[in-house]
């Protein structure tokens, strides 16, 4: 991981931090994002948006979404959204995967969830982790399986 994709991994970690900050709704937020037009461009090889601010990236976002992402009082803290944006970034990054296939096999529930367990662990291993979960409900069709 070079200095430039840590860069992109805090300034997601930044984004969702300042959208909890906020106060948007965190279950509406993370999915909404990471199938967006603005999740898009910070997966491309470059784009001009990679070099934007989280506040510039929370304005797109809010324009893109067209009033989905309503403020609400449904907002997880801003450590664990920051935690949860880094780690979707870096995900991206680690495995080679869009955000819209990250968050299908890691939605905001599932790392919410798991956050208390994860968060001291290095991203690959907490990645490695989640993908593990996922590969485990599938497997048995249980979707009590954290």
């Amino acid at each position: 991981m070079d200095s430039l994709q840590l860069k992109l991994c805090d300034i997601q970690g930044r984004l969702f931090e300042l959208s909890a900050q906020q106060g948007y709704d965190s279950e509406k937020f993370v999915p909404f994002f990471m199938r967006s037009e603005v999740a898009k461009c910070l997966d491309s090889r470059y784009n001009r948006m990679q070099w934007a601010g989280e506040e510039y990236l929370l304005e797109e976002l809010i324009s893109e979404s067209d009033g989905t992402l309503l403020q609400t009082e449904h907002t997880y803290s801003p450590e664990v959204m920051y935690w949860i944006g880094y780690v979707y970034r870096y995900w991206h990054y680690y495995k080679k995967e869009s955000s819209s296939k990250i968050y299908r096999q890691a939605n905001v529930k599932t790392m919410k969830r798991n956050y208390m367990m994860f968060h001291t662990m290095d991203p690959e291993l907490a990645i490695d982790d989640l993908i593990e979960i996922k590969r485990q409900k599938a497997r048995t069709g249980n979707s009590s399986v954290s």
